[in-house]
């Protein structure tokens, strides 16, 4: 006891050895007690020391040696050894086992607490190793977000007689918290963008969202719905007692550094409210032209088009084609200091730096039409409307885009072609579409071949090709497919890029707009202006080797 007693505080070990000064200190000191953070998360937060200075520091400190969690051969087995809590309470990841020695990774090897703990868990002997705090936080959640580990969570409760004490009013305990963060944890793992929670007559049913697809991932017993349900509400802020009406939210959720924005949507069903997580990943996000899918010349003729001073520039596709990344890729390139950028999103996916992003809010008043008359009094240069969904914030739009401002937008269309009939039938009068509109783009998404498991296709069906578009005579070409592996879960294919069809609006549409033409009219007159189609774009990136045929066809077809 004299031993842990002996221990200065961190603040005052890093004051000794001349890393801060006693300003400093207090400084952080003062926001480790506001925020109820760790003193070195606030001192990071501060940019006083950042955690791998830190980190150094203990390791030095300690005589330990300082290990690099992203590359050091965790062992599973040895990560098991102790509970999810006990981790994540005392910072603390196992990473082998030898013998009756269990090597952890610690932020800081003084902190007798936490080796006490793991001691008296495992009953072995811990050596500690040193690793930097915000790196053992992201091992813990990545290595813990398996289903074996969430498996036993679950079998944790109900063995403990614990399920029974969980009700609505009770989801903030600690094994529900526990199962929560590992559920999302595991999503977050496997770069899914959503969590379905759906309950049923006797389970409650996780299925998550990969590359588009909706997989089933877990089965919990029906007795933890209402705590599981609760504990969502609360980290959401939303009602825990309402149970019969429709609730939206939002959450952060922190993975050692990063921190990862949560959209929460609640609905009764006869058998209990189902929930619908979306996951706002930055790391999984590449702002950029070439990452998204476009082909040089489509990424060329984006750039040029986002050289006009003025106009209306839009995205088509249905929910999930990825309209927004595209529209936040277009604003990353509009983006200098000499302009003034305004955002009126539902949700804000992303923030973007120097821009001013703002959010609708319908239920008082904020909707898009009074948003975009509020920004138009904000002298903005470019404007981005989140979507186009009905006649008057058309008509806003399309004034704005006559006034002098480049007014970026989404609209809901099957195709390029489909915007600009979808518009006049909005209350658009044909002349002022065609004095405003610059370009359409259509797109959708498609999933990428494996580049692990990536294999020639020696008998492609030629057929299935031509359907798409017109094959050069006398090319040589190859297809290729994914075998299946580990690093794409054995399906061939992992993450996604777009297919699109770009139709740049010149002088040579004056005619078709203000006549109606039909879709595939217009459609004929992009492909005379230069326009490929997402099918024939798909049949480009197929003969590149980056997407199947299957892929292609059942998004465009």
């Amino acid at each position: 006891m004299a031993e842990k007693t002996a221990v200065k505080p961190l603040g005052q070990r890093l004051l000794d050895a001349g890393l801060i000064n006693d300003a400093q200190l207090k400084l952080a000191l003062n926001e480790h007690k506001r925020k109820g953070i760790y003193l070195g998360d606030a001192l990071e937060e501060l940019k006083i020391l950042s955690q791998d200075i830190i980190a150094k520091f203990l390791a030095q400190e300690t005589l330990s040696e300082l290990v690099d969690l992203s590359t050091y051969p965790i062992e599973i087995d040895a990560v098991k050894l102790i509970v999810y809590d006990t981790a994540k309470q005392h910072q603390v990841l196992p990473l082998k086992k030898d013998g009756h020695t269990l090597t952890v990774a610690m932020a800081d090897a003084l902190d007798v607490n936490a080796i006490d703990a793991v001691g008296q868990e495992t009953g072995l002997t811990i050596e500690v190793v040193a690793a930097p705090k915000t790196d053992i936080m992201e091992a813990i959640e990545r290595h813990f977000a398996h289903k074996s580990t969430i498996e036993k969570t679950i079998e944790h409760i109900i063995e403990k007689g614990l399920a029974d004490n969980l009700d609505a009013a009770t989801g903030d305990i600690m094994p529900m918290i526990t199962l929560v963060d590992q559920i999302i944890s595991a999503s977050i793992k496997k770069r899914a963008t959503d969590i379905h929670i759906e309950p049923e007559e006797r389970i409650l049913r996780v299925r998550t969202r990969v590359d588009g697809v909706l997989s089933q991932d877990l089965l919990i017993p029906k007795s933890l719905s209402a705590a599981l349900t609760a504990r969502i509400k609360i980290i959401s802020d939303l009602d825990i007692t309402e149970k019969r009406l429709s609730q939206d939210g939002r959450a952060s959720f922190k993975i050692g550094s990063r921190v990862i924005d949560l959209r929460i949507s609640t609905m009764p069903t006869s058998n209990g409210e189902a929930i619908v997580i979306r996951i706002l990943d930055k790391l999984n996000v590449d702002l950029k032209f070439d990452a998204l899918g476009f082909m040089k010349d489509d990424e060329d003729r984006m750039n040029e088009l986002l050289k006009n001073p003025n106009g209306l520039l839009l995205v088509t596709g249905p929910t999930g084609s990825g309209k927004t990344s595209t529209l936040y890729s277009a604003l990353s390139i509009l983006n200098t200091m000499d302009r003034s950028i305004l955002t009126l999103e539902d949700p804000i996916e992303f923030n973007l730096q120097v821009i001013r992003q703002t959010q609708v809010h319908p239920d008082v008043g904020m909707d898009f039409p009074t948003g975009l008359r509020s920004i138009l009094r904000q002298d903005p240069d470019i404007v981005m409307v989140g979507e186009i969904r009905d006649s008057e914030t058309a008509e806003l739009a399309i004034r704005s885009a006559l006034t002098g401002h480049l007014v970026l937008s989404t609209l809901h269309t099957n195709n390029a072609a489909g915007a600009i009939p979808r518009l006049v039938d909005m209350g658009i009068k044909p002349y002022l579409l065609s004095a405003s509109l610059r370009a359409v783009v259509g797109q959708r998404l498609v999933r990428r071949i494996c580049e692990n498991c990536k294999q020639e296709v020696k008998n492609p069906d030629i057929g299935q090709l031509k359907v798409l578009g017109k094959i050069p005579e006398g090319t040589a070409f190859k297809v290729y497919e994914g075998a299946g592996c580990t690093s794409c879960s054995n399906i061939g294919l992992t993450g996604r890029l777009g297919l699109y069809e770009i139709m740049h609006i010149d002088d040579s549409f004056h005619k078709a707009i203000v006549d109606s033409y039909g879709i595939k009219e217009l459609e004929n007159v992009g492909r005379a202006n230069g326009m490929l189609t997402m099918a024939e774009d798909g049949l480009r990136k197929i003969l590149e080797g980056r997407t199947i045929v299957d892929e292609v066809l059942k998004v465009v077809m």
